[in-house]
């Protein structure tokens, strides 16, 4: 008896260090999510602190929420009472209403034109799904997704809706997309960059949080790269700014024909151990001429 109890809880031990160890290289990293809404305020995730609003004045004003990594935005309050995901594998829960703000723990979240919630779950009988949730609670399998160069996929690091109907994801390589019709194709892959400065616990480029517009032009964080990119329909690559390490892009949102970036100070210090109150973010705006200036930060807790 005692012999039995001694080797389940050894099993048990070594399954729970590999989850925490599987845990850790996927969440060792800060919050990727930055929406703005119809009228132009602007919502991030800080993930030492919950999440932050900045309204029309500028001002800057904390919500009440939790420490979450990614966020979308329900404009219509469509889901205030549908039954989010939530399990072993991570939750969604609400922020606030008019608009509601969705933010979610372990995966990133995107609201399609179809007014749908699409997110991404692993199992290791049916690998990684593609899931889409409707505001009447019916939940389906959009599509089941592949690796790059045929590899086991557990992840995404950033997922966008497009007004079209499509679907963009990235992976750490590359940027998918998926059509209305279901169809996985790949806007890029492999790719690397001329210039790229070493970022603290990221690998090299670290494609995170993703956004398109109407003409189909891409815009990623290149988060292992202090990089945020544009990538045109014909996939040519522009780096819109660079930034100085330690500090590094997470996400990108449009509004008009301006992009506001979240941005993270990621220093060594901060990875090892993980300390996520010291990811100080703040935020960037990008105009159509390539002015940038940080509209908001938060420099201290």
């Amino acid at each position: 008896m005692g012999q039995t109890l001694h080797r389940g809880l050894v099993i048990l031990l070594i399954t729970l260090g590999m989850v925490a160890a599987f845990s850790t290289s996927i969440m060792a990293h800060p919050g990727s999510g930055i929406m703005v809404d119809r009228r132009g305020e602007i919502y991030f995730v800080d993930t030492g602190s919950g999440v932050w609003k900045i309204d029309l004045h500028g001002k800057l004003m904390r919500l009440p929420g939790p420490m979450f990594h990614w966020m979308t935005i329900d404009s219509d309050d469509c889901f205030s009472t549908a039954h989010l995901p939530t399990g072993a594998r991570g939750e969604v829960t609400r922020v606030g209403t008019n608009p509601t703000l969705l933010v979610a723990s372990d995966f990133p979240i995107a609201i399609g034109s179809n007014g749908n919630l699409y997110y991404p779950s692993y199992s290791s009988g049916s690998g990684l799904q593609l899931m889409e949730l409707t505001p009447s609670d019916r939940t389906t399998v959009l599509t089941n997704l592949a690796a790059a160069g045929g590899g086991d996929l557990r992840h995404l690091n950033g997922l966008a809706a497009g007004l079209d109907g499509s679907l963009y994801y990235s992976e750490d390589h590359a940027i998918r997309r998926i059509n209305a019709q279901r169809q996985v194709s790949t806007v890029i892959a492999n790719l690397t960059l001329p210039t790229c400065v070493s970022i603290p616990g990221t690998s090299r480029p670290m494609l995170r949080g993703v956004a398109a517009d109407s003409h189909g032009t891409i815009y990623v964080a290149a988060s292992g790269c202090g990089s945020v990119l544009k990538i045109s329909g014909r996939g040519q690559i522009t780096t819109l700014h660079q930034l100085q390490s330690p500090w590094t892009p997470t996400a990108v949102a449009l509004f008009g024909s301006d992009i506001y970036v979240l941005e993270y100070l990621q220093t060594a210090a901060s990875m090892e151990p993980e300390d996520r109150r010291a990811w100080l973010p703040r935020v960037r705006k990008i105009t159509a001429d390539g002015h940038t200036t940080i509209i908001a930060s938060i420099d201290h807790r």
